[in-house]
């Protein structure tokens, strides 16, 4: 594909004018790469200017610039084609659609299946090898379901939602439409729920619902718990990676992105656009207010304000743990003056 028609269907996908290109040369793009792994023939993408000294090194045949008349003119001085945009990142990942789309098997049943009579299944779904549909099962148009999925009774899938090979819908889960539950993945198992007794152990039914909204996407192996009563929520758009556990009850809202294990106790609210990190956890029944940042292995054991940014273990504001992290780097040497001025003053 030549680069100006590269340009010309990205630039059709704006919402704006915020596009601006040179191209001295009109190179033909066989792929995308990475920058410092590119090739004659690739389409590349620079982040910002500290990325700058790549421009000079890649062999790129094109790029995907920031708005920066620096890097626009050491490209240019390379002879490269390139294009400039406020997300470079947003608009390459866009550019890769244009090259790549996923595996969409056409609709079919395959003669493997296990489906009850009463399940009900919407127009043009794809059900694959070995897949099993309890009864009481309501499955919209377009799904696709690959081979090994098991969806227990009373569960709906919305229009357009894709289960990947070998992932569990347990009973009373509702997802809605255009989701995607990646291999491996348990949606709706019994949450964690056990009362003491003095015999030991009593467990308590989850008798509650797993609701998905709209356009969620769920990693690989990542667990989201129904609870006992009432019901666990994810919000719509909200992005959850691989090996992330989600306990019975929370409540999660629009937008979110829960990055690789990660944990969620009982109870949990998160509010919109929240981003945990890998391996942050967040204790039983903590409430996380809207845009709240939690960083990588942060333990989050209390209430969080909206807009605030976490770290540590416990964990506290960002800048407070920053300069607590500048102290604790300094500990040794703090505790060579400490020992100077107990023998100063004749301690031992």
């Amino acid at each position: 594909m030549k680069f100006s028609e590269i340009v010309s269907k990205l630039a059709e996908g704006a919402t704006d004018n915020s596009l601006s290109y040179g191209q001295h040369t009109n190179p033909e793009i066989t792929g995308l790469a990475a920058l410092d792994e590119a090739k004659l023939g690739d389409l590349s993408y620079v982040e910002g200017a500290k990325f700058a000294s790549f421009v000079a090194e890649t062999r790129a045949s094109a790029l995907i610039l920031p708005v920066d008349k620096k890097l626009h003119s050491q490209a240019q001085s390379r002879g490269m084609a390139w294009i400039a945009t406020p997300e470079p990142r947003l608009l390459f990942a866009q550019a890769i659609s244009l090259f790549y789309q996923p595996y969409r098997p056409a609709p079919e049943v395959h003669p493997t299946a296990v489906i009850h009579p009463s399940a009900k299944i919407g127009d043009d779904v794809y059900i694959g090898p070995h897949v099993v549909i309890q009864p009481g099962v309501e499955i919209g148009n377009g799904v696709i379901i690959h081979p090994n999925v098991v969806i227990y009774p009373d569960t709906k899938i919305g229009d357009r939602t894709t289960l990947h090979a070998n992932c569990t819908i347990h009973e009373r889960t509702r997802i809605g439409a255009d989701c995607v539950i990646h291999s491996g993945a348990v949606i709706g198992a019994e949450g964690f729920g056990f009362v003491p007794t003095r015999t030991g152990w009593l467990k308590m039914e989850q008798s509650g619902y797993t609701v998905l909204e709209d356009h969620v996407e769920v990693g690989c192996n990542s667990a989201i718990d129904r609870p006992a009563v009432g019901e666990t929520r994810v919000g719509s758009y909200t992005i959850i990676d691989n090996l992330v556990q989600i306990g019975h009850g929370c409540q999660i809202g629009f937008g979110c992105a829960i990055a690789g294990q990660a944990g969620l106790a009982g109870g949990v609210k998160l509010g919109n656009r929240v981003i945990l990190a890998g391996q942050s956890g967040v204790g039983n029944q903590v409430t996380i207010g809207d845009g709240v940042i939690a960083s990588a292995k942060a333990g989050v054991h209390s209430d969080v304000p909206p807009g605030e940014t976490v770290s540590g273990m416990p964990a506290i504001p960002h800048k407070l743990y920053l300069k607590v992290s500048a102290i604790y780097n300094r500990l040794p040497e703090m505790y060579q003056s400490f020992r100077q001025l107990q023998r100063q003053s004749g301690k031992k």
